[in-house]
């Protein structure tokens, strides 16, 4: 007897866990969320979960009550008797804390897992961590998926000649490298320097950008600090037109006006987080579908890997 499967949404994914749902083929789980006037909440599920396989979509950018609502949905769940657990994160929060790079730093990203892991969840499910070692964190299983399962379709219909894929800084030339096997084409690298987070101090560009199409691979963009300098660096030494594509869309602070105001022609990004205003520079691509069939695969045990088109590695 096939085993009853139920799809939730915590309130910072609704939207993207209402599409899941429908390429998965049913309707969404009832929940409520109630608050208290001192802030505090309580999450609850409307509608039996006993013996059920339990997905729970929620991408986690701050303020921290995004993670602690999925924490109260996973130990719900735990307590209401459901089979299995499942954690849909599409962005997963606090990745950048993914080492201890100075004295006396938290790694928050071991410690989000450490947590996850306590309140009862079974298995995690995300997209693009900003750093892939991020997934052996983790004692349950964890699926990895790339977006460059649509962004590499999107690219190749752009159809763009002396194409030439860049990084925004050292640490993502891993990322854009493979983008740049598997497109064949010639990498560049911006090399940057901060005084301090969302900061920058310097930068400059190394590899031959001139007449050519750039661009811009990374895992996210926040304020768009990085990206609004890069694309008026590239066109200064010569490029034709600049694009970048960032999985995750965090776009905090002067985020917008700067895309805006930049010298990018487009900005391709994906809906595991929700734009906050409209932008004529943005392009998002939508990832219910993915999700979809990896959470029909990891219920009948099939395997994924038809949804790698690449890896990082």
């Amino acid at each position: 007897m096939a085993q009853k499967v139920k799809i939730f949404a915590c309130s910072a994914s609704e939207n993207l866990a209402t599409q899941i749902a429908a390429s998965y083929g049913q309707e969404l789980g009832k929940v409520e969320l109630q608050k208290f006037s001192d802030g505090e909440f309580t999450t609850s599920f409307k509608e039996s979960v006993r013996g059920c396989d339990v997905f729970i979509v929620q991408s986690t950018p701050p303020p921290a009550d995004n993670l602690f609502e999925l924490l109260l949905m996973i130990d719900a769940a735990k307590r209401a008797s459901a089979r299995k657990i499942i954690a849909v994160m599409p962005y997963f929060g606090w990745a950048r804390q993914d080492r201890k790079d100075q004295p006396r730093v938290a790694i928050g990203a071991k410690l989000v897992a450490n947590i996850l892991e306590a309140s009862g969840v079974d298995r995690i499910m995300t997209m693009d961590l900003h750093a892939d070692q991020i997934q052996g964190f983790f004692e349950i299983p964890v699926d990895h998926l790339f977006g460059s399962s649509l962004f590499a379709p999107y690219l190749k219909n752009l159809n763009l000649p002396n194409l030439v894929i860049a990084a925004p800084d050292a640490g993502g030339s891993k990322r854009a490298n493979a983008y740049a096997k598997f497109l064949n084409v010639d990498l560049a690298l911006c090399y940057k320097q901060r005084k301090k987070a969302n900061e920058i101090s310097s930068m400059t560009i190394i590899g031959d950008v001139k007449d050519k199409h750039v661009v811009i691979i990374d895992d996210m963009v926040d304020t768009a600090g990085t990206l609004s300098k890069s694309a008026e660096l590239f066109m200064e030494y010569g490029a034709l037109s600049v694009r970048a594509i960032c999985t995750h869309a965090v776009l905090s602070g002067p985020a917008y006006e700067r895309i805006e105001n930049s010298q990018l022609e487009e900005l391709i990004v994906t809906n595991t987080l929700q734009l906050k205003q409209e932008s004529s520079k943005i392009k998002v691509l939508n990832v219910a579908d993915i999700f979809a069939d990896i959470m029909k695969k990891a219920i009948s045990f099939e395997s994924i890997s038809e949804h790698f088109v690449f890896t990082n590695q």
